[in-house]
């Protein structure tokens, strides 16, 4: 079997990948080792910055999103129970976000894809990338015990942190970043309206929270918590206490509570693989980096790397210039390392480290008041939140 791009994994980035490169008359198929309703079942976050939207539009699957999502022009910081609205609409020049969850995202593609007769193939076990720093790499898999070979053009690696792609990459030339967090994120989802049209992000003296929301009638809410929580030791009534707490009492008299239907703990960290692309493969998505979710970047900064990638095989393919793809990873990384600076700085400002000096606790505190009194900061808040522009990896190199 032989095709021009074989995409690993079919997240939102593979999906993503394989419409835009189809759209452009360019063959793929895409390998999905879980099956179809594990992937479509996936709870993601879903606040999509303005490149996003418009690139699925571009894509052809944002009927539902326009017609689903909720759009915000901004969004509310509470310090210590008092809240102030960033205004990212005024501060932008128009540009805003959409709440829109990543399971939808990924049934749009996936419905896209099946429409469209490109090869989608799930359940494709142990697949093994071979001679990726040749021009004719091949990937290899199993389905029903039977094991296929893929020829190819080039391998688009969108499988994840835990995925064979970065794997299949030599230690001699992968250098990789990484940050833990000594805390994590307690959620819960709640078949409840939002506090609030918009979400909120608060600090507070015992810790972080944010109110956010899948739909006009189905609310998420995060709490900061320890590493080792157990969340049997938080029943529904216990966290929303809380979260009354760390909104403070105008959120408080408003929250709606319910049981939840889903509850978890999310460790935080950022990490980051250089180069992301290795011969052949190339690296987008989660296999390549991982950002704290204070900021709502994750799929935002892989859709950035699809974008970015796709302009990249495209000029491959249709132009038979190497000049994107030999500047790819160089323009994702300097859009990447930008992400990650702000996820970090808003992580920084927001949580409690219960580790950290009073003079440094007192810093975050000032720079929070600088943020509310300053309209440059809060510009530079507000177009990182929206979203920074995409790369042309042509002559990046």
């Amino acid at each position: 079997m032989r095709t021009q791009v074989v995409i690993i994994g079919s997240g939102p980035a593979g999906l993503l990948l394989g419409q835009l490169l189809h759209r452009a008359g360019i063959d793929t198929i895409i390998l999905e080792r879980r099956s179809r309703a594990y992937v479509e079942g996936r709870i993601r976050a879903g606040v999509l910055e303005q490149g996003t939207v418009d690139l699925l539009v571009e894509a052809g699957v944002g009927a539902r999103l326009k017609a689903e999502g909720l759009v915000h022009t901004g969004f509310d910081i509470c310090i210590d129970g008092t809240r102030h609205r960033i205004d990212l609409e005024g501060l932008t020049g128009g540009k805003t976000v959409t709440v829109y969850g990543q399971t939808e995202v990924t049934k749009d593609l996936i419905n896209a894809r099946v429409a469209s007769g490109a090869p989608l193939i799930f359940e494709a076990e142990n697949a093994t990338l071979h001679d990726v720093e040749s021009d004719r790499p091949r990937v290899t898999y199993e389905t029903d015990g039977e094991t296929h070979t893929v020829e190819c053009t080039a391998i688009a690696g969108c499988d994840g942190f835990h995925g064979i792609s970065r794997q299949s990459i030599p230690d001699s030339v992968l250098r990789t970043y990484e940050r833990a967090y000594p805390f994590g994120w307690l959620g819960i989802l709640a078949d409840v309206p939002p506090v609030s049209h918009e979400l909120i992000y608060a600090t507070h003296p015992d810790g972080f929270a944010l109110a956010s929301m899948r739909s006009e009638t189905r609310s998420r809410y995060y709490i900061q918590c320890p590493l080792d929580t157990d969340v049997a030791d938080w029943p529904d009534e216990r966290l929303w206490d809380v979260l009354k707490t760390r909104f403070g009492a105008d959120a408080a008299a408003t929250l709606r509570t319910g049981p939840s239907i889903e509850k978890s703990v999310a460790p935080l960290r950022s990490f980051v693989a250089e180069p992301m692309r290795h011969g052949r493969l190339f690296l987008a998505g989660d296999a390549a980096h991982i950002v704290p979710p204070t900021g709502a970047k994750g799929l935002n900064l892989a859709a950035a790397d699809v974008r970015i990638l796709s302009w990249a095989l495209i000029d491959l393919f249709k132009a038979g210039s190497t000049a994107g793809i030999d500047g790819y990873s160089a323009a994702c990384l300097a859009r990447v390392w930008k992400v990650q600076r702000f996820s970090w700085w808003f992580s920084t400002q927001l949580h409690r480290f219960d580790t950290e000096p009073e003079f440094e606790r007192r810093v975050h505190r000032a720079e929070l008041d600088y943020l509310l009194e300053s309209d440059s900061a809060q510009k530079t808040l507000a177009e990182n939140y929206v979203g920074l522009p995409f790369v042309d990896p042509r002559g990046v190199a």
